[in-house]
């Protein structure tokens, strides 16, 4: 039976989501029940992209990438895959009505990851848009449920949340972005004699972003406000340790929260939700 398959598919998504991020499944976790599988399917699928231009060194990347945008139009429209990642999110563009614009957007950033290893100031706020923003309006199209009222008035607010994450991604990840892999994704900066200015710069970016972010996440419906909020709460987190640590440090180690920290930051930001303290 099809139904068999389809939840293999959705149970590959979910222990994509649960291996490569313990604290985007935490946030899941607290989203109302319907969310889950809708949103482990859109991680899913952004990930095996990811994965392609990050980890899969050795092998055709390119071949990977082309070859992995035809099979995702080809299950968008046959309704099926036999890669579960893609059945699984097949399902989730149908039943969400999510356009293949913001796919498209996606996978062509993804894309500039394998001939682009600098960025001008334009270039970077497209990646940022096909890197992060569109996967908040993937998530949106599932929060608003058809309501395009709703979506309309947060799409700004999910977009901003989106940069926020990957702006503080990027700064997490500097060792392994900028020595491992050769990439700058923030312009104009020079990363052999990273500055506390050149920080400074970036923080407030991103201090920005997490503000108007913020702004949408308290409109969000309930059954996903707690959920993104404790996703935001995290990152937020993440970022405020970023900005203690010096810029030689941030760049000769990948700074993280430990596991056994992140269920004290997700208690916490349960009892700010719970007490209306966004």
């Amino acid at each position: 039976m099809k139904t068999l398959y389809d939840s293999l598919s959705a149970s590959c998504s979910k222990k994509t989501t649960q291996l490569y991020s313990t604290s985007f499944s935490l946030g899941i976790h607290f989203l109302k029940a319907d969310f889950h599988n809708p949103i482990y399917g859109i991680y899913g699928f952004v990930r095996l992209a990811d994965e392609i231009v990050d980890s899969f060194h050795g092998y055709n990347k390119e071949l990977m990438m082309n070859k992995i945008r035809v099979d995702t139009l080809e299950a968008i429209r046959e309704k099926i895959s036999i890669n579960p990642i893609l059945n699984s999110f097949q399902h989730v563009v149908h039943a969400y009505h999510i356009e293949w614009e913001l796919i498209d957007t996606f996978l062509k950033s993804m894309e500039t990851d394998l001939r682009q290893k600098e960025h001008t100031a334009d270039s970077y706020s497209e990646y940022i848009l096909g890197s992060a923003e569109v996967v908040g309006l993937m998530c949106l199209r599932v929060f608003s449920e058809g309501n395009n009222e709703i979506y309309q008035e947060l799409k700004p607010y999910a977009m901003k949340l989106g940069a926020a994450f990957q702006k503080v991604n990027f700064l997490r990840d500097l060792k392994a972005d900028y020595m491992d892999l050769g990439r700058t994704y923030f312009p104009g900066v020079n990363f052999s004699h990273f500055s506390d200015r050149d920080k400074e710069v970036i923080q407030q970016e991103i201090e920005e972003d997490f503000e108007q972010a913020l702004i949408g996440i308290k409109k969000l419906p309930s059954g996903a406000r707690r959920g993104v909020y404790l996703a935001y709460y995290y990152y937020k987190k993440l970022f405020l340790r970023i900005k203690q640590t010096p810029p030689e440090k941030v760049m000769d180690a990948r700074i993280r929260i430990p596991d056994y920290d992140k269920i004290g930051l997700m208690f916490r930001s349960l009892l700010r939700h719970q007490l209306d303290l966004l």
